[in-house]
């Protein structure tokens, strides 16, 4: 075998993931260096991924666009088993639960609003002034600003598939826009509120816990002697988690084709889209076998290292998000700028009045943590939100963080209607007014669990 770099296809890879390597230092120097972009509390993997995205529009740098694809397709998913492995450090109590459910109906209702203002857009357009317009483009609205770039890119390239041209960059720049939402508008409020004098903290009970020996290493926990590395461990335990999902979408595919029927079909993709999903149920599945194994005797150490998890859960999603942005062909959204521009400006706006309405219902003791917190996760993702919250909580004294954290889980599960509805609405004009309505509906039963729905007295 050719070794040299004659062997292009033995050091592609390596090529590539060491410009963005370099790439991402290089966004770290200038975020701790440059007054404006530190005060502008953009994360480093965004700026990485804009600065990318600009050296690559110049042909500066070459990236492979298919291989920055396959990654931000692939990180998504090993992000969330990751996540999803990681072992609580204590009991969940009733009262966190029952929030926590609730922040997962905000979550999945905010999805919704964004979908209801994006379908509102791309359906009045087409039939009106833009006849050519994608009636389902809407739907990656939610997707860029709720999601991210991640679903942004697997929800866009299967609708690219089914006709609508463009669609990969259209859901990647929303995507894009969704970050320069969270880091301008979400710190243009926030300074606006410190000139108030809004964000003084108020008497509430601190839930974070600051690290300790047990982050990194629990007692119960393979000894670092042992004959394999601790952190060989953790990767083998998301790579078989991930082979399972595999093989577990596999046979939904095919028990899918073996139906027959065209909306069995269209559903597909979906499956293959989301199939992060299907990997966080499989991950926390496997953390519940192992924890009963251990309670039984069958296994005496706990394989699982919360702190290298999460650590690589981090690189995961810091990966995803630089190849996300760095694909956005502009080009391809030719055409497509009235319908982009209303989406992002609307859903902004529509995303900002929302969450203020709400996170003063959920959260009346720490309102402003609540909704800057959720307001960058729900334009950005969770580390925009975690961004905003640490600029107004340095040491997180309210809940709010563990409501992102605990209101993300939930929201998996009330999220998977939203898989339909992501299927049916390319598949004719009929669909997609079906797909508006069962978006509005599904939004008021979420709302009528938050205003409806008491927690029992414990």
């Amino acid at each position: 075998m050719d070794f040299s770099n004659q062997n292009t296809a033995l050091w592609s890879f390596i090529l590539q993931m060491g410009m963005l390597a370099a790439i991402l230092i290089f966004a770290n120097i200038l975020r701790r260096r440059v007054p404006f972009i530190k005060k502008a509390l953009m994360p480093t993997a965004v700026l990485a991924g804009f600065i990318a995205l600009f050296l690559r529009m110049l042909n500066i740098v070459k990236l492979d666009l298919r291989l920055m694809e396959m990654v931000t397709y692939h990180t998504i998913a090993i992000g969330f088993i990751a996540l999803s492995l990681i072992i609580p450090k204590r009991e969940t109590n009733y009262s966190r639960t029952f929030t926590g459910s609730k922040t997962g109906a905000l979550i999945v209702s905010t999805y919704l609003f964004q979908g209801v203002i994006g379908l509102l857009i791309s359906i009045g357009l087409a039939y009106t002034i833009c006849p050519d317009l994608f009636k389902a483009a809407g739907i990656l609205l939610p997707m860029g600003y709720g999601q991210g770039p991640g679903q942004a890119n697997n929800v866009g390239s299967t609708y690219e598939t089914l006709g609508f041209k463009g669609g990969q960059s259209f859901g990647l720049s929303i995507a894009a826009m969704g970050f320069v939402v969270a880091c301008t508008f979400g710190v243009i409020y926030m300074n606006i509120l410190k000139r108030k004098n809004l964000l003084t903290r108020i008497g509430c009970a601190a839930v974070y816990e600051t690290s300790s020996i047990d982050d990194f290493e629990n007692k119960n926990e393979i000894p670092v002697s042992e004959s394999v590395d601790r952190f060989s461990i953790q990767v083998a335990l998301v790579l078989i988690v991930y082979f399972t999902t595999w093989g577990v979408s596999s046979g939904i595919t095919k028990l899918l084709r073996s139906a027959g029927s065209n909306f069995t079909e269209s559903l597909i993709p979906i499956i293959w889209g989301f199939n992060f999903i299907i990997g966080s149920m499989l991950a926390v599945i496997l953390r519940g076998i192992m924890k009963l194994f251990r309670n039984s005797g069958i296994i005496t150490r706990q394989y699982q290292n919360n702190y290298l998890l999460a650590r690589i859960s981090g690189y995961a999603f810091d990966l995803m998000i630089i190849t996300g942005i760095c694909t956005i062909n502009f080009e391809k959204l030719a055409g497509l700028w009235l319908p982009f521009a209303l989406m992002c400006i609307l859903g902004a706006v529509g995303t900002f009045y929302y969450l203020k309405w709400m996170c003063k219902i959920l959260y009346p003791e720490y309102y402003y943590e609540g909704f800057l917190s959720m307001f960058g996760m729900m334009t950005g993702v969770i580390s925009s939100g975690i961004l905003l919250l640490r600029e107004t909580d340095p040491k997180f004294e309210s809940p709010a963080a563990n409501n992102l954290v605990l209101g993300s889980s939930f929201a998996i599960c009330l999220g998977i209607p939203m898989l339909l509805l992501i299927g049916m609405a390319p598949k004719s004009d009929l669909m997609v007014l079906i797909t508006l309505g069962c978006c509005v509906v599904y939004f008021f039963i979420l709302l009528g669990y938050i205003f409806l729905v008491k927690p029992k007295k414990m």
